[in-house]
């Protein structure tokens, strides 16, 4: 191996640690900002829902599509919602191209005798996908305020008289809401998943919207102020994530967000890694497709501070993190070597301190948010070391995946919405076998994967000759990850 490439490799591996530095920086400012909160006393005016003339007419609109195993369930939890019929509505988008359009039809047949205001809404093509339906429902919605809520997703009967009251502040454009797990505990997949989405939803929405900073409408499980929507320049359906596009239009039009971590809103975690790598490369790719439709107007903005600025930059950056993730593991086998050859080199290598302060960052905010939900306490931190690694592992053996699906974003490349198949799993008895949902086709990105396992392998064995054993911890957790990754989509038909 020449000098040159040499240099060139500890360049481009250098760049990537630091990058991943800056963001568990930034992580660790959010739990500055998620334990400050926690102390203070919060107030806020609300809408007196005793009193008639404050209850605000709300819309709730359901995009399904090709939702046959959960519809129903969703009907009906979204029927027992208490709130005057007066004042609801109840759009059900439904773009379904499959047999469950004539069963949902029924259904809402079946609601609307009851009285409720609830219609079933159907178009002549997908155009848009998700934004585009729910743009096609709000131009008929007669509720000043709109909640969204996916098909998996099961709000308490409450919630709406939990959430409507603070748009009482005029200033507010959107109330989200913190998303539970109905199946955490189904498997390694769910509880890795579940690990993961409750680190946003505690440590980063709150750390966020505490101090000002933008968060994001996460796609369901809120509300937005319809005049907000319209000011903001109603959804698009140019980038995979819609709920973000539209949340950062909103912010920088000064439109406030209120982030409620105490109200929960159960919903189903993807049980098969075909459906995780389906909800992985949309929401990952949709990050990267609003960095470069977005960072632009966030950076050049004269209403929001700095730091809000780095602060929202980071945060289109999150799924960038995979491409530095991958290129930090690719590279370290050739540093290994780097490092045995020229050994006038070392100092250099000072620079993968980096990675493990990052890890350790980490792994502190983490702990934060799941004590916040799992409870502290010996065997629970026991608990919580097993899962982080467990986590870390299988994030690793992710990163080619969301790698690529980040790379698409950056560069432009279009791609069709591919929803994440549901399954009705609520508890370890329930079976996913014959969703009809499901992908038949294996993953192109196996192959790569199945040889990234075996090159970490190498990694691992590597040294053993270099008496060398540094990055032997980070080499076995990647050839773990990726042996995850291979054998579970390999058994699960991904």
């Amino acid at each position: 191996m020449g000098l040159t490439i040499a240099y060139i490799i500890i360049a481009i591996y250098s760049i990537a640690l630091l990058l991943i530095f800056f963001y568990s920086l930034a992580q660790l400012n959010l739990l500055i900002n998620y334990l400050g909160y926690k102390k203070r006393n919060q107030v806020a005016p609300k809408y007196n829902l005793l009193d008639p003339k404050e209850i605000p007419y709300v819309t709730i609109q359901l995009p399904i599509y090709n939702e046959e195993y959960v519809v129903e369930r969703l009907l009906e939890n979204i029927a027992k919602i208490e709130y005057p019929k007066s004042k609801l509505e109840i759009q059900v988008l439904d773009d379904s191209t499959d047999d469950s359009v004539l069963d949902t039809a029924e259904r809402i047949k079946e609601l609307q005798k009851t009285g409720l205001d609830i219609k079933h809404i159907r178009r002549e093509n997908r155009q848009g996908y998700k934004a585009g339906a729910l743009k096609e429902g709000l131009e008929i919605a007669k509720g000043q305020f709109i909640a969204i809520f996916d098909a998996d997703f099961l709000p308490e009967s409450d919630w709406l008289k939990k959430t409507v009251i603070y748009f009482k502040d005029e200033e507010i454009g959107v109330v989200q809401t913190r998303w539970g797990h109905i199946n955490r505990d189904y498997s390694t997949l769910t509880r890795i998943q579940a690990f993961a989405l409750d680190a946003h939803f505690t440590l980063e929405q709150v750390g966020r919207n505490s101090k000002g900073h933008f968060i994001n409408f996460n796609g369901t499980a809120g509300i937005w102020r319809k005049e907000c929507i319209l000011d903001a320049g109603n959804w698009e359906g140019d980038t995979l994530t819609e709920d973000l596009d539209l949340s950062y239009r909103a912010q920088l039009k000064n439109w406030k967000f209120k982030y409620l971590e105490d109200v929960e809103t159960p919903a189903e975690l993807p049980v098969v890694i075909s459906a995780a790598r389906s909800q992985q490369f949309r929401w990952n790719k949709g990050g990267a497709e609003n960095f470069r439709k977005t960072v632009w107007s966030v950076i050049t903005a004269k209403n929001i501070p700095f730091k809000t600025k780095f602060h929202g930059v980071m945060h289109l950056l999150n799924s960038s993190m995979f491409l530095c993730v991958f290129i930090v593991a690719l590279l370290s086998i050739p540093m290994l070597y780097i490092k045995n050859i020229y050994g006038h080199l070392g100092i250099v290598f000072e620079v993968t301190s980096f990675f493990i302060i990052s890890t350790i960052i980490l792994f502190v905010c983490y702990w934060f948010t799941y004590k916040s939900i799992q409870g502290s306490g010996f065997d629970n931190f026991v608990d919580y070391i097993k899962l982080f690694f467990t986590f870390f592992s299988v994030a690793l053996g992710f990163s080619l995946h969301n790698t690529v699906a980040v790379l698409e974003g950056h560069m432009g490349k279009r791609s069709e919405f591919v929803r994440t198949p549901k399954f009705n799993i609520n508890n370890l008895t329930d079976s996913w076998k014959g969703n009809k949902y499901l992908a038949k086709k294996l993953s192109p990105n196996m192959i790569l994967e199945f040889a990234l396992m075996l090159y970490f392998l190498f990694g691992m064995y590597s040294a053993v000759p270099l008496n060398d054993f540094g990055l032997f911890p980070f080499h076995l957790m990647l050839f773990l990850g990726f042996g995850f990754v291979f054998f579970k989509s390999l058994t699960a038909k991904a």
